[in-house]
């Protein structure tokens, strides 16, 4: 896979391509950055923009990730100290899942965030953001909420001018980070500072088929072992041929097939002995055609995740 193509790869959107592919041509070391509020456990919906991340270090790409310990303070997920030990154990587990630790800079929001620079900054974009523009670029909790806090209305001000502060070329976040990446481009260039190119991840669906949440524990943890994740399967949403949102499928397509090339199905000889897959595309064909059963595929999963996460939870014994 070139270069260009490693960078797509599983992108939702890119705004812009073109703007992209301009400055894979002029750079041969761009910069690009994520945020991760330290607010839980990690799973896998975090680790698709860690995967992506991964993919932008393969290109060539210098790697920030900021650990936005005020961030998470700012809504609400703990004291500065609770958060701190949060965004700790979050480092872990990435360098664990895989990123380089030598070309990975990590950052905490606490470390810049509290400067005049920085301070400055937010005052001067919240003179040009409305407030309905900063209340639509908050995060589902927070538009949601009857009270919100002022706070939880700074946070998305002061998420954009992390990207200027931190000079990147391109944020890179899930789709559901869009809002906040747009009045990223559209506020910047008018204070002086280049407007991000934007990458965006698509958001994974729970186990259940339902949307992805801590409440509905519908979701696997890295820290998760080969039982927990095989318990969790054995329930999880995954219809006969059907290869439209099928949460089982969408962990080979964004996680497994990503880092392995080959994956190998485990059948008994009576239901037609081992399979081997090599790509997403030939499983995507297999299993909606029938030759796949659901089962095999949810045991597929449970092997090449239990494989990907055991480095992490090594980490964390």
């Amino acid at each position: 896979m070139d270069r260009i193509d490693l960078v797509k790869r599983n992108a939702q959107e890119i705004v812009t391509e073109k703007e992209l592919d301009e400055l894979m041509e002029a750079k041969a070391e761009p910069s690009a950055y994520t945020g991760y509020e330290p607010s839980g456990k990690i799973h896998m919906g975090h680790v698709l923009t860690v995967n992506k991340l991964i993919d932008l270090q393969k290109a060539g790409f210098n790697i920030t990730v900021l650990l936005a310990d005020v961030h998470a303070f700012l809504n609400q997920k703990g004291t500065m100290e609770e958060v701190k030990q949060i965004a700790d154990y979050n480092r872990r587990c990435f360098l664990a899942l895989g990123l380089d630790p030598d070309k990975t800079n990590f950052v905490y929001g606490s470390d810049f965030q509290m400067g005049e620079e920085y301070m400055l900054n937010v005052l001067k974009l919240t003179c040009t953001t409305s407030l309905n523009r900063a209340r639509r670029s908050m995060d589902e909790v927070g538009r949601t909420m009857d009270d919100p806090r002022v706070s939880q209305m700074v946070y998305p001000i002061m998420q954009a001018i992390d990207i200027a502060m931190l000079d990147v070329d391109v944020a890179v976040g899930g789709i559901d980070q869009r809002k906040i990446h747009m009045l990223a481009r559209e506020g910047l260039p008018g204070m002086g500072y280049r407007a991000p190119i934007c990458l965006h991840t698509p958001i994974l669906l729970g186990l259940d088929g339902e949307k992805m949440a801590s409440s509905r524990g519908n979701y696997i943890s890295v820290d998760d072992d080969e039982a927990v994740i095989k318990k969790k399967m054995k329930k999880a949403f995954c219809p006969a041929g059907e290869i439209v949102d099928n949460p089982v499928l969408q962990l080979f397509r964004y996680h497994i097939f990503p880092r392995y090339e080959e994956v190998v199905f485990e059948r008994p000889e009576k239901f037609g002995g081992n399979l081997t897959c090599n790509g997403y595309e030939e499983l995507e064909t297999i299993f909606e055609d029938g030759t796949l059963h659901p089962m095999d595929l949810k045991n597929g999963a449970v092997k090449y995740m239990s494989l990907l996460l055991a480095p992490v939870r090594e980490v964390l014994l």
